[in-house]
């Protein structure tokens, strides 16, 4: 399957390449299996493996045999690793590094990344985002929200904004916020627990 060049960060050769990097640069000092890559980047173990091995050819990651296991690890002192941070944290930050963020805050049921980061990151062209609207679904603390924000916003280096509905409110077909939430591009945030 082919990956066509991403619209938030189309200097990266694929999407693929760029979701790959941003979930290495998510943890730098974690390996991630070949396995592991292609299932958080949504595409087959032989797609990650050929831009792994790009990236291993021009020194932007490591990797290292374990078993029968590749592990990869973004390689953070590469020259322009600091350059290639503001591009994958412009393109696939959000995407990223939310769901860690978030997973840990209890209460929340869902959530999405919508507005005009969530329509180009789904290829919808349009001007680059200037912030990145959250939708929690749910409750926590609102501090702890406020915190993630603030942690977010200094990641991505674009203001985060995280609004929270109930559960109920996010079911109600009649509310003019919901519906058009839903009607236009919608991320939604995996949040493993």
């Amino acid at each position: 399957m082919k990956s066509s060049a991403p619209l938030l960060s189309p200097i990266l050769r694929s999407d693929t390449q760029g979701r790959m990097l941003a979930a290495l640069m998510r943890d730098a000092e974690k390996e991630l299996s070949l396995t592991e890559l292609a299932a958080q980047c949504d595409v087959a173990v032989p797609t990650i493996l050929r831009d792994v091995d790009r990236l291993v050819d021009g020194g932007y990651v490591s990797t290292r045999r374990v078993g029968r296991n590749r592990l990869v690890r973004i390689n953070t002192e590469h020259p322009i690793y600091a350059s290639l941070w503001n591009v994958v944290m412009f393109g696939y930050g959000p995407a990223a590094l939310l769901p860690g963020l978030l997973s840990d805050l209890p209460g929340i049921e869902h959530a999405y990344i919508y507005g005009s980061w969530a329509a180009r990151f789904l290829g919808e062209s349009g001007e680059s985002p200037r912030d990145i609207d959250v939708l929690i679904v749910g409750g926590s603390e609102y501090g702890d929200l406020y915190e993630v924000a603030h942690k977010a916003s200094a990641l991505v280096g674009r203001e985060v904004n995280i609004n929270v509905i109930t559960p109920e409110r996010w079911a109600n077909q009649t509310d003019g916020f919901v519906t058009t939430v839903k009607s236009r591009p919608l991320l939604e945030l995996n949040l493993e627990k």
